[in-house]
């Protein structure tokens, strides 16, 4: 049993971590084309974005069961970290972009005029300038990936590639509840997300304080 949660606990972290990093990363780059370009159906893009985060779970899984066992993914991690981000990806763009609007875009001029290219303005000048709104997504992202149950149960069938929250579902049986067991796996699945805060915790004040007063 204890080796079993330690691979669930594994399992949890690279999908969390993955699909922090891979939503976070991307939704930079999409963000920032939002801010500063200006193209046709820009902002009826945006509100599709915001609106896939009314539609529930539950609708979604169906979906995403056939596609990823079309191409083969179905009850693997990667499958797993492809749905969780593509879940978190919107909310990290309308993020991002919110936070890269309060960034004058004469610094992107002044960086560019000194050679720079979109990629370099964008690492270089415009990602330092929102560091803490961008550890804010971060932290969101894996958080909803950690706590995640619906997608873990209906995508990943084997043992060995269940997560940490479905690894502790499995403890609640039909005739038996292991209680104990239930509590120790609970506090340690409670550790990292109470790390994560802690460490991070200079970095998130600031973000939501500047996502709250930012014109």
């Amino acid at each position: 049993m204890q080796e079993s949660f330690v691979r669930y606990f594994g399992n949890s972290l690279i999908v969390s971590l993955s699909t922090a990093l891979l939503s976070s990363l991307v939704g930079v780059f999409a963000a920032y084309g939002f801010s500063r370009f200006g193209f046709r159906g820009r902002s009826a893009l945006m509100t599709c974005f915001l609106a896939t985060q009314m539609l529930p779970g539950v609708l979604l899984v169906g979906p995403y069961f056939k596609l990823l066992s079309l191409v083969g993914l179905y009850d693997t991690l990667t499958g797993l970290i492809l749905a969780q981000t593509s879940i978190t990806l919107p909310f990290s763009v309308w993020m991002l972009k919110g936070y890269i609007d309060t960034v004058p875009v004469e610094i992107d001029q002044a960086a560019m005029v000194d050679g720079a290219s979109r990629t370099q303005t964008l690492l270089m000048t415009i990602l330092p300038n929102i560091l803490p709104g961008f550890v804010a997504t971060l932290v969101f992202a894996f958080l909803l990936a950690w706590g995640d149950l619906l997608w873990a149960l209906c995508l990943i069938s084997e043992q060995p590639r269940m997560t940490m929250t479905l690894g502790i579902s499995q403890l609640v049986g039909q005739f038996r509840v292991q209680w104990s067991e239930i509590m120790a796996a609970t506090m340690i699945a409670t550790l990292i997300p109470a790390v994560f805060y802690l460490v991070l915790q200079a970095y998130l004040i600031k973000g939501f304080t500047e996502s709250a007063v930012k014109e």
